[in-house]
């Protein structure tokens, strides 16, 4: 794998992560629900999504998911009911603030949310089995070379969702009134990619 092709998947990885997405929607959601830390546990979330598709895509199983068309339309289905029911939550239910010993304890649920939404995700999908291909040199060891872009994808994408995360933090104690409102807009979009996804065609 060449210097040059490490640069261009790192480029393209940095400005698909820093594109608002059901993963950064989702973790500016939880940092205007419950602050910074609940965020943290969703961007933890989303890239262990990110570490099962990348050890899939490893082991082969991403191109075989693909061919199995049948396999593939149940597990897109699955996904996009997913964020759509995500969606709605967060449109017509919108949560109400927290207080402060609430966004203390333990959120195992947003890590949960995390997870589900990045394997559910469309662009991730896309990504994984049209897009991460290209970077890979097939007359070299392949695992290695997934070890290294799952490591420079992480290593990228970590901070843009935490940046994210705590601008979302920041806005909730400034624009507290208004959080449902930014909730409901979140879950729009979230419900938007639901429906891209249900009709995504590999």
């Amino acid at each position: 794998m060449s210097p040059s092709n490490l640069l261009l998947f790192a480029a393209t990885e940095l400005l698909l992560s820093m594109t608002p997405g059901p993963a950064v929607l989702l973790v500016v959601s939880q940092g205007m629900r419950r602050g910074f830390a609940s965020s943290r546990r969703g961007a933890a979330g989303i890239l262990t999504g990110n570490a099962i598709y990348f050890a899939l895509s490893a082991a082969g199983l991403g191109a075989l998911l693909v061919a199995s068309k049948r396999v593939f339309d149940v597990l897109q289905i699955v996904g996009a009911a997913y964020l759509v029911l995500l969606g709605l939550k967060m449109l017509v239910m919108p949560s109400r603030q927290v207080d402060e010993s609430s966004r203390l304890r333990g959120d195992s649920g947003s890590f949960v949310q995390g997870l589900l939404t990045q394997l559910a995700n469309p662009k991730a999908i896309v990504f994984f089995t049209a897009l991460l291909p290209q970077f890979v040199d097939p007359t070299q060891p392949m695992t290695m070379q997934f070890v290294i872009l799952g490591t420079i994808s992480i290593m990228l994408e970590l901070p843009v969702l935490l940046l994210y995360g705590f601008a979302a933090d920041r806005g909730r104690a400034r624009y507290r009134r208004h959080a449902p409102l930014f909730e409901r807009l979140a879950g729009a979009c979230i419900i938007a990619a639901g429906a891209k996804l249900a009709a995504m065609r590999l």
